[in-house]
């Protein structure tokens, strides 16, 4: 009798899961999206759960394209085994399925093969070279997160195919712009000099491009201790060797940088794995000047968790004026494809920077508060 009860235990549970994946997966929406509600189900055009996590966006020929990790069930999901998904919008509520940006290879000699660590992928497009340029955070598979390299991939064409053209670590050999004598003091938690021949580390990852075209790639370093902010080469495709080092010895990650007012603002997570923790907003006149840490931005019910999330993007919207829209993952370690994206608006209210939880809302929100 026990067998039996633990055989129809299983089956249940079994089922239930499937049912779940299905729900994910299968899903018609009943109308057109006309708002965001934070942590629901999305679904794309195809009525199939976006599928696109650490994500970032670019907006292009008057169209916002969201590339994102594809994840599949289960915690094999954590790895990389399909690439980067993209989807794209006319109006940020409703997306279609665009396909496989960068498919992983199933050379197990590539550097990206499949179920290799392959997160927070970003876009960016280079006038000069009319390239879209992706950068992406990058372990080798099997290394778990012992190579921390950040990854660049090109394409002619927006939404793909992308190819992979190298890995790095980032400023071998070189000295930031804010370098300071003791800096070279040996010791065995100075991960910037343990480094500095063979390049520092580079974990969770954002792109900015500044008014002026210059590209900058912002990392979590030195085993996750301090954050790098590196000014890129007019190509996009390699660090141009200037660079800076902010919030030493701090543990920050998960970077979303952008630019209001002409002061440069960072927000980021500490660093707990996949558990949520409360963000930081950081501020600077100069990108790779001195930064201030603010404080939490956040607020509402769990704001000192970030919600329940962790920072991946913030979208500049275009057409409305000082309209800016946080965006987070919450992840599911254990079911990776059942990770949530959390869209909120930014408020600005003269120096004061704020998130506020809102269980729905639409881009009239920035019309309304001014």
């Amino acid at each position: 009798m026990k067998n039996n009860k633990l055989s129809i235990a299983i089956f249940l549970s079994v089922l239930a899961a499937v049912f779940f994946s299905c729900t994910l997966l299968a899903q018609k929406p009943a109308e057109k999206y006309t708002s965001f509600k934070p942590g629901q189900l999305w679904l794309d055009n195809n009525g199939v759960f976006i599928n696109a996590h650490g994500g970032g966006l670019i907006y292009y020929n008057k169209k916002y394209y969201w590339f994102g990790e594809h994840k599949i069930e289960g915690k094999k999901g954590n790895s990389a085994q399909v690439g980067v998904h993209c989807y794209s919008s006319n109006d940020l509520y409703n997306w279609k399925n665009e396909g496989i940006a960068l498919n992983v290879s199933d050379d197990n000699s590539s550097e990206i093969a499949k179920g290799c660590i392959l997160e927070r992928p970003k876009v960016i497009y280079n006038g000069k070279t009319k390239k879209f340029v992706m950068w992406f955070h990058l372990e080798h598979k099997g290394k778990g997160y012992a190579t921390a390299r950040s990854a660049v991939a090109i394409s002619a064409n927006i939404t793909g195919p992308y190819t992979f053209v190298k890995s790095i670590r980032p400023n071998a050999n070189t000295n930031p712009v804010n370098f300071i004598a003791s800096d070279t003091i040996k010791s065995k938690d100075n991960f910037f000099l343990r480094d500095y021949a063979i390049g520092q580390m580079a974990r969770d990852m954002n792109l900015f491009v500044d008014d002026d075209g210059k590209a900058y790639h912002i990392f979590s370093s030195e085993e996750n201790r301090t954050m790098h902010i590196s000014q890129l080469t007019d190509d996009y495709l390699s660090p141009s060797g200037k660079y800076i080092r902010i919030s030493k010895d701090k543990s920050r990650e998960a970077p979303a940088l952008f630019k209001h007012n002409g002061k440069y603002y960072l927000i980021t997570s500490a660093c707990t794995g996949w558990a949520p923790n409360a963000a930081t907003i950081a501020v600077a006149d100069n990108i790779l000047g001195d930064w201030k840490v603010i404080d939490n931005p956040c607020q509402g019910p769990d704001a000192n968790l970030t919600f329940k999330g962790q920072s991946t993007y913030v979208l500049p919207v275009q057409g409305i004026k000082d309209a800016f829209i946080f965006i987070a993952d919450r992840w599911q370690p254990d079911n990776a494809i059942d990770g949530r994206y959390l869209w909120l608006p930014i408020h600005f209210e003269g120096d004061k920077i704020t998130i506020p939880w809102m269980d729905e809302w639409d881009l009239s929100f920035f019309k309304t508060k001014k």
